[in-house]
C-alpha cells in the first residue's frame, strides 16, 4: 500500500484544544524539541500551497527557531532510503518499500533543515524511541520533556508520544504544528493523548514559553 493523497484540511483550532488530564507544564529547561519524520518523501502527499502543509511547515520552522534561541535541544528524525527489507519489518506490509535515498525522497524539508547542534536519529519504527538513543540523549541532558511536531499525526507522533510517557518523560504535542492523513484523524490524536497520555499546546504558546526562557 502507498501512501494515500491527502485533501486539503484546515489545521485544529489552537483556541479550542482538548483539556488534557495530565498536569504537566511545559518548561524550557526541561524540554527538547522533536521535528518528526519532516521528509519530502512523506510531506509529497500534500498541496504544497494549501493547509495543513503550508501551515505546518511555518510552524515547525518557527518552533525551531524559538527553541534554537532559548537553548532548547533540537531532535530530528529521519528514516533511511532503500531499506533492508527484513530491517523494514512489518511497516512493508502495510506501506510497502518505503523511500528511496534520492534527495527528492530522504531531505529533511527545505527551510527546515538540521543546524550544528541539532541531533538527527534514525527513524526505524512507528516510535522515534524504537532502536534509538533518544531516552539517553534526553536524560543525558537532563531533559524530562519532549515537545513533538511533524507528521503524521494518528502515526509516528502519537506512537512517540505514548511511548514517552511509559517512560515516564512527558509528552507535549503542537497541535497546528503536525500533519496527518485527514482532520478526523488529526482531532482523533489529540484527544487521545489529551486523554490518556500528554499535553496538546499550540505553536505559538510553545513559542512564547521557549521566547520567556531566551530573554
Amino acid at each position: 500500500m502507498a501512501l494515500p493523497k491527502i485533501a486539503p484540511y484546515d489545521m485544529p483550532d489552537p483556541a479550542r484544544l482538548p483539556a488534557p488530564r495530565g498536569p504537566w507544564r511545559l518548561a524550557p529547561a526541561r524540554a527538547a524539541l522533536l521535528v518528526h519524520d519532516m521528509q519530502n518523501y512523506f510531506l509529497r502527499i500534500y498541496d504544497p500551497g494549501a493547509a495543513p502543509l503550508a501551515p505546518l511547515v511555518r510552524h515547525v520552522a518557527l518552533l525551531v527557531r524559538a527553541a534554537r534561541q532559548a537553548g532548547v535541544p533540537v531532535f530530528y528524525t529521519a528514516q533511511d532510503g532503500d531499506q533492508y527489507r527484513p530491517d523494514r519489518g512489518l511497516q512493508a506490509d502495510l506501506w510497502g518499500p518505503g523511500m528511496t535515498a534520492a534527495p527528492e525522497h530522504r531531505d529533511i524539508a527545505a527551510g527546515l533543515e538540521p543546524a550544528a547542534g541539532d541531533i538527527v536519529l534514525t527513524k526505524h519504527r512507528y516510535s522515534a524511541f524504537h532502536r534509538s538513543n533518544l531516552e539517553h540523549l534526553l536524560r543525558a541532558r537532563g531533559r524530562d520533556q519532549l515537545v513533538i511536531c511533524g507528521v503524521y499525526a494518528h502515526i509516528g507522533c502519537l506512537a512517540t508520544a505514548t511511548d514517552a510517557f511509559m517512560r515516564d518523560v512527558e509528552a507535549f504535542v503542537v497541535a497546528d504544528a503536525m500533519a496527518d492523513f485527514s482532520r478526523e484523524q488529526h482531532e482523533m490524536t489529540l484527544a487521545y493523548i489529551a486523554d490518556c497520555v500528554g499535553v496538546p499546546l499550540a505553536t505559538q504558546t510553545v513559542a512564547d514559553v521557549f521566547a520567556g526562557a531566551a530573554r
